[in-house]
C-alpha cells in the first residue's frame, strides 16, 4: 500500500453501451480510497454510455461527474478527442485511464497508486483477466486474454522492460502528462495506450506493471466481431510491435504441431502433436490459476479451436493494414499512426 495517498482523477471514456456498463461503472465508484474523482466522457450527450452513466452520477453524485461534447478538434482517433475534453482543468496528482469494459474491486485505486511512492515511476499499468463468458463465443474471447494475451505479456515484461501500456489501466503522473504534451501527443494513433507508455518511458521513466489484475467483462455473440476486434489488435501490435508480432508464431504450438501432422505425417509428427497439445492444456491450467478463472473441464477442449482462430487472425494481420473500430475503418502506416478513413 502507498505510504501517501495522491488525489486521482479517473477517466472512463464511453462509445456504446457495453456488456455490464452499469455494474463496471458503479464499481469504480466505490473505491476504499480518500480523494478521488470519477468522470465520465461521451462525445455525444445521447450516446446509449452516457444514458447509463448519468444513472450513475445520479447515484454517486459527491464521487462522479459526466462531460460530454466533441471537444477539442483531434483528428483520427475519437476515443483521444474525448479524453482530452475530459481532462480540461484537472488538478488531481494522478490521471487513470480505464476503458469502459473493466471492472475492479474496492482496494483497486489504492494498490495502483502504491507504486508511485517511487519517484522514478512515471506511469503504471495492469493486465486483465477475461470474466462473465455467457456462450462459447464469450469463452473464446475470453480464453484469448486470459491464455495467450496475458502469458505473452509476463514473458515480454520478464526480457525486457516494459515501455508501452494496456488501456484495461494506464495511470500516469499529471505532471508527466503534461510534459509529454498532453492526450492530445496521442491523437493521430490507434493504439494510444501503448503510445502513452511509450512517451513515458521517453522520459527517463518507468512504466510499472501492477500486481492488480483488472476483470475484463466478455460478451461476444458475433463470430464476425470478434474476428474484427482481434485482427485490429493483432495489426495493432504488428505496427508498433513488428519483431515481437512475428516472432509470437512460435507460441503457436499447436497449429504448427498440425501443420506439421498434414506435410509429414506419421509416428514423430503424431507425437509432437500431442506434445504441443498436453502443454497447451498445461497452459490453461496454470492461467486459469493464476487469475482464479473457474471453468469446465470440457472447455479444454476449445483450446485448439482457439488457438486455430488466433492463428489465423496472426497471419491474417499480415494482408491489409486496415482495421475495424467502433464502426469506423481506419488504415494504419508501419508505425501505428492513422493515415486514412476510407
Amino acid at each position: 500500500m502507498p505510504t501517501r495517498l495522491p488525489s486521482i482523477a479517473v477517466l472512463k471514456p464511453l462509445c456504446g453501451e457495453e456488456e455490464e456498463l452499469e455494474q463496471n461503472l458503479r464499481s469504480f465508484c466505490v473505491q476504499d480510497y480518500p480523494d478521488f474523482e470519477l468522470i465520465f466522457g461521451a462525445r455525444d450527450p445521447d450516446d446509449p454510455g452516457a444514458q447509463v452513466a448519468r444513472r450513475v452520477v445520479a447515484a454517486f453524485p459527491d464521487r462522479a461527474r459526466l462531460v460530454t461534447g466533441a471537444g477539442a478538434a483531434v483528428a483520427g482517433n475519437p476515443k483521444v478527442a474525448n479524453l482530452v475534453q475530459m481532462a480540461v482543468g484537472l488538478t488531481q496528482e494522478l490521471v487513470v485511464l480505464a476503458d469502459a469494459d473493466m471492472r475492479v474491486s474496492p482496494d483497486y485505486l489504492r494498490t495502483i497508486a502504491a507504486p508511485f511512492d517511487d519517484a522514478r515511476v512515471g506511469a503504471v499499468t495492469c493486465l486483465y483477466a477475461g470474466r462473465r463468458a455467457r456462450n462459447v463465443l464469450s469463452l473464446l474471447a475470453a480464453m484469448f486474454i486470459n491464455e495467450q494475451f496475458a502469458p505473452s505479456v509476463l514473458v515480454a515484461n520478464a526480457i525486457e522492460p516494459l515501455r508501452y501500456a494496456f488501456g484495461a489501466t494506464i495511470a500516469v503522473r499529471r505532471s508527466v502528462l503534461e510534459r509529454i504534451g498532453g492526450f492530445a501527443a496521442l491523437a493521430g494513433h490507434v493504439a494510444d495506450d501503448h503510445l502513452l507508455g511509450c512517451l513515458v518511458s521517453g522520459l527517463g521513466l518507468e512504466v510499472r506493471l501492477s500486481r492488480y489484475v483488472v476483470e475484463n467483462v466478455v460478451h461476444e455473440t458475433d463470430f464476425a466481431d470478434m474476428w474484427s476486434r482481434e485482427l485490429r489488435w493483432s495489426r495493432t501490435i504488428r505496427s508498433v510491435r513488428p519483431a515481437g508480432h512475428a516472432f509470437s508464431v512460435v507460441t503457436f504450438g499447436v497449429p504448427l504441431a498440425m501443420l506439421a501432422a498434414v506435410i509429414a505425417p506419421g509416428r514423430r509428427s503424431g507425437v509432437l502433436l500431442a506434445t504441443a497439445v498436453a502443454l497447451r492444456l498445461m497452459l490453461r491450467a496454470e492461467a486459469n490459476a493464476a487469475f482464479g478463472v473457474q471453468s469446465k473441464a470440457a472447455s479444454a477442449l476449445l483450446a485448439p479451436l482457439r488457438d486455430l482462430v488466433s492463428f489465423a487472425v496472426w497471419g491474417a494481420a499480415y494482408f491489409d493494414r486496415g482495421v475495424a473500430w467502433r464502426g469506423r475503418r481506419l488504415r494504419l502506416d508501419a508505425e501505428g499512426q492513422i493515415v486514412s478513413e476510407p
